[in-house]
């Protein structure tokens, strides 16, 4: 053990100049790592406070069990979908900033183990690494939760503001919190270390992964299926129908993380196929080396997407044409908790585009080089970086808003979609969420400077 520790002590001293590809990789792994725990805890604080405020278990028991549930009930199911839909790109985020440091251990993992380290050496640098990195993140994570919350607490719902307490999570959601993301860093280094394990020459020879299979599209068709066919056969209590139905739409849309790559794979050949310029055909074989990363790198615009289309439909209520106040609140509230979700998804998407594009940068340096060296202006190679952004995010929508059609036509009809207010601000709520990702997609521009 302590020659492991003396081992990731050194590689860690190695090259710590400016132009340093690892140290840059620890430090969009931290900003991912740090905003993963930041939103977070900010969203399960957002459910804990509707959750009181409903009088905990056994005021949403009373209230399910009522004649008429009361709209107070219903704020702590809403606040829950928004937490599981947001828990998907944050797991994905989480995942992408372990992986994003994986890219560039496993090059010097597989160096290590050719050169006769052994399998526990090279597991216990890669667990200090993810360790390291995710705590450090983790803790920017817990400043940062505490400078968002009286920010949110600003926002109205049920005619009063948040308190500080509410919006509190306590120690032990803190504890869990900062465990599950350094979990979420350790399986995904451990994840990686079985291919540098198992075939350190492969890795350091960078072989392609294989394609994604078109099974990949049945997912999201059976999840959406499976929630328009639920409410018609499940019966018994509220509660049940409602975890059932929940349940069913979070994993519809978790389902977009298995079709999204394969859509862009075939986006990505045609355009390669299709291009008339040099930019575009960088970007479309970019794009068809790793499809996964390329939806990675946009798939929190997807979420967006999904959410837009939601908080779209909302607009289809008018607080002024209902009598009752309690009624007229809860619609006022709902288009404010949809617009605030879609704000966090957005920041998310934006986020996740930008480490993910810096880190692929960082991956593809040496490429960078190559091209830069064989004559290749910038401005060229900017180009493709940019269309390597553009092609999967308008892929992404499409995907995005077909799986949001498939949600909620059955359920409203097709009323929102004849309806100009309705698809304006869907539009609108999109073209700001992809101006957020590709301004996070403008910062990798910096780092391929850094690194060429």
């Amino acid at each position: 053990m302590r020659t492991t520790i003396s081992l990731w002590a050194l590689l860690r001293s190695h090259g710590s100049g400016r132009r340093d590809p690892q140290r840059l990789t620890e430090v969009l792994a931290v900003v991912a790592f740090a905003t993963t725990t930041a939103v977070l805890l900010l969203v399960i604080g957002g459910f804990q406070a509707f959750w009181d405020r409903a009088g905990g278990a056994p005021g949403i028991r009373a209230g399910l069990d009522a004649p008429e549930t009361p709209y107070a009930i219903q704020y702590p199911f809403l606040a829950g979908i928004a937490v599981l839909l947001i828990l998907v790109p944050l797991g994905t985020l989480g995942a992408a900033a372990a992986r994003l440091a994986a890219e560039r251990r496993d090059a010097r993992l597989a160096a290590l183990r050719l050169c006769g380290a052994t399998r526990s050496q090279v597991a216990g640098l890669t667990v200090l690494d993810a360790t390291a990195q995710a705590a450090v993140g983790a803790i920017a994570g817990l400043i940062g939760y505490a400078l968002l919350v009286p920010l949110v607490a600003q926002v109205r719902f049920q005619g009063r503001r948040f308190a500080f307490s509410e919006l509190w999570v306590g120690v032990p959601v803190v504890v869990l919190a900062v465990a599950a993301v350094l979990a979420i860093a350790v399986l995904s280094a451990a994840a990686s270390l079985r291919r540098v394990a198992i075939t350190p020459l492969g890795v350091a020879n960078r072989v392609t992964p294989p394609g994604l299979r078109r099974v990949r599209l049945l997912a999201t068709v059976g999840g959406c299926l499976a929630l328009v066919v639920a409410p018609q056969v499940l019966g018994g209590s509220v509660g049940v129908a409602l975890a059932v139905l929940v349940t069913l739409l979070v994993l519809t849309f978790a389902t977009l993380n298995l079709v999204g790559p394969f859509v862009i794979g075939v986006v990505g050949r045609v355009t390669a196929a299709a291009a008339r310029s040099v930019p575009t055909l960088l970007a479309g074989r970019r794009i068809v080396d790793s499809p996964r990363t390329a939806w990675r790198s946009v798939g929190g615009v997807a979420l967006a997407t999904f959410i837009a289309g939601l908080t779209a439909t909302f607009s289809l209520l008018d607080p002024n044409t209902v009598g009752r106040p309690d009624e007229a609140a809860f619609i006022a509230d709902l288009k404010t908790g949809g617009f605030l979700t879609l704000a966090i998804a957005g920041a998310l998407a934006a986020v996740s585009t930008g480490v993910m594009q810096a880190g692929r940068v960082i991956e593809q340096r040496e490429e960078h080089r190559a091209l830069v060296l064989a004559g290749t202006d910038h401005r060229t190679l900017d180009r493709a970086r940019t269309r390597e952004t553009i092609i999967p995010l308008v892929a992404s929508v499409g995907v995005a808003t077909a799986t949001a059609l498939m949600v909620l036509v059955p359920v409203v009809g097709l009323q929102p979609v004849a309806q100009p207010s309705v698809i304006a601000q869907y539009l609108l709520c999109v073209v700001v969420a992809s101006g957020l990702v590709l301004a996070g997609a403008a910062t990798s521009r910096r780092v391929a400077r850094t690194v060429a």
